[in-house]
């Protein structure tokens, strides 16, 4: 096909909504084309905080994934894939960059990446003939696709697909969204310490119940615990279901799409089909608390746990009726479907929620189903696999050359079946008290491998360094730590922790 010029394509713009074609397909050449033309669509859909610990396909006792275990039937299923943190910025960096939060930097709570990370990550590495779609309800993602956003064809704003919302300040200040939505966050809403503009933040507050009441009035008989909301946004699920649906068959092909939508995160506000779904009475064992407790009793905790379960039963209702689509639309024929999340969610030890300072495998362990184009039947993989092995396998499978920079590897049954694996280190990090542009040294580090996993916390108490260590194939509730038992093995996973934190620290050696 013949290149045109950027004039002619201007003439032409008015017209090509109707004939779904972009600049980038009509600039190809020849090779170009005939390589688009076979390219393989990729829809990449995170539910954010969902653990493969309350997951009923990876054996919880409670039913609360039967559309995810319908879906598994036709995909390849990983029973041991971890996040690379704790929490939305430093996970979801990790899935997008295919690096560690050591090297992306985005390991606060609304962090973004380095400057150079701009240009490596996913939607970049990706050849210009790919469409590229992108939508988040959480708006700490938002952050970071904003980041993207040159890479990005189309960027849909998080409001879009919103009851109502109260931001203001990236209205105003869109081209330094993270800058001014932080500034309003702290300046309004006080943040972590008392606002700066008592007057204002009044304000902000009768604003914000004002919308709460109106959303409330419209939606609360459907949701009797509260209208899904994070940061005084509001919404409801179905919207972006619907929305996705649509994206799915208009948009130009081939395409790559990134959808990443907040439940099950909280507040657990599920429908009203699901209230009380899971009141069995049952009562998981409490664990020993060894570091990090927030105090919560445990009867606080199984409460928390089961309106979790029952908001996550909503949630995989909803990716049923997206599968139910996908499938009748024949879009599967030609797409990988890639199912994860950013990170877990903990009950247990006295603490609730992911924001904590620990690595444990509620927090770490997460679901990732893949299904081929056209796939029929299942495939079970049970080696231990990365979030930033996501980036280096979407280049496998569109045909494109792994990237240097990663540091991750294509996932098991998606290479050439030549990639080294045997002793293999994973690692997770949690840095959010720690500068960012320095050496990590208050910091929870942990590294994997094989069937044991250790976790050294270090920096939170001057000259202290404390060690954990489990045995995730015998113990995979981390009930017994066996640091001090297993020591041999335990000295070599520390020796290896400390070299890789040495490595990673030496370019901030002089901050």
């Amino acid at each position: 096909m013949a290149q045109i010029s950027r004039r002619t394509f201007l003439k032409l713009a008015p017209v090509l909504p109707l004939l779904k074609v972009t600049w980038p397909q009509l600039a190809q050449t020849p090779e170009q084309a005939l390589q688009a033309a076979n390219a393989p669509n990729v829809l990449v859909l995170v539910f954010d905080t969902l653990s493969a610990r309350h997951v009923s396909l990876y054996g919880y006792q409670r039913e609360t994934t039967p559309n995810l275990a319908r879906f598994a039937e036709r995909a390849t299923v990983f029973h041991n894939h971890h996040a690379a943190a704790n929490f939305t910025s430093p996970g979801t960096s990790s899935i997008l960059t295919g690096t560690y939060p050591w090297s992306h930097r985005a390991f606060h709570l609304h962090g973004i990446v380095n400057d150079e990370y701009i240009n490596r990550n996913v939607f970049t590495a990706l050849p210009d003939y790919y469409h590229k779609i992108a939508y988040t309800h959480n708006l700490l993602v938002f952050s970071l696709l904003h980041q993207f956003r040159g890479s990005i064809d189309q960027l849909k704003k998080t409001r879009d697909l919103c009851l109502a919302d109260n931001q203001l300040a990236d209205r105003l200040f869109y081209g330094d969204y993270s800058d001014a939505f932080w500034a309003e966050w702290l300046f309004l809403r006080g943040g972590a310490t008392p606002p700066s503009s008592l007057f204002l933040s009044m304000f902000d507050r009768l604003r914000r119940f004002d919308t709460k009441r109106q959303v409330t009035e419209a939606y609360g008989d459907m949701f009797p615990r509260g209208i899904p909301n994070l940061h005084s946004l509001f919404f409801v699920l179905e919207d972006a279901i619907d929305w996705i649906k649509e994206q799915v068959l208009l948009t130009p092909q081939p395409f790559f799409s990134y959808f990443h939508l907040l439940p099950p995160h909280e507040p657990y506000t599920t429908r009203k089909d699901f209230v009380d779904i899971f009141a069995d009475g049952w009562q998981p064992p409490e664990k020993p608390i060894l570091f990090g407790s927030e105090g919560k009793p445990q009867r606080f905790l199984n409460r928390q746990r089961r309106e979790y379960d029952e908001y996550l039963a909503y949630t995989d209702s909803e990716f049923g009726r997206l599968l139910d689509a996908l499938e009748q639309s024949g879009v599967l024929d030609n797409t990988y479907l890639i199912l994860t999340s950013d990170h877990g969610e903990l009950f247990e030890r006295g603490i609730r929620g992911h924001v904590t300072q620990t690595l444990y495998e509620p927090l770490l362990h997460v679901p990732l189903l893949i299904s081929r184009p056209g796939q029929k039947e299942r495939v079970d993989v049970f080696e231990r696999t990365s979030c930033v092995d996501l980036l280096p396998t979407i280049m496998k499978i569109t045909g494109q050359p792994v990237p240097d920079w990663t540091e991750g590897q294509v996932l098991p049954t998606f290479g050439d079946g030549d990639e080294e694996r045997n002793g293999r280190f994973l690692y997770a990090l949690e840095a959010k008290s720690n500068p960012k542009q320095a050496p990590l040294q208050k910091a929870t580090m942990a590294i994997v491998a094989d069937q044991y996993k250790l976790v050294r916390y270090f920096g939170y108490k001057p000259g202290q360094d404390l060690y954990e260590m489990y045995d995730l194939q015998t113990d995979p509730e981390e009930m017994n730590n066996i640091f001090e038992t297993k020591s041999a093995i335990a000295n070599e996973l520390k020796a290896q922790l400390a070299q890789k934190l040495e490595q990673v620290n030496r370019p901030f050696a002089a901050t």
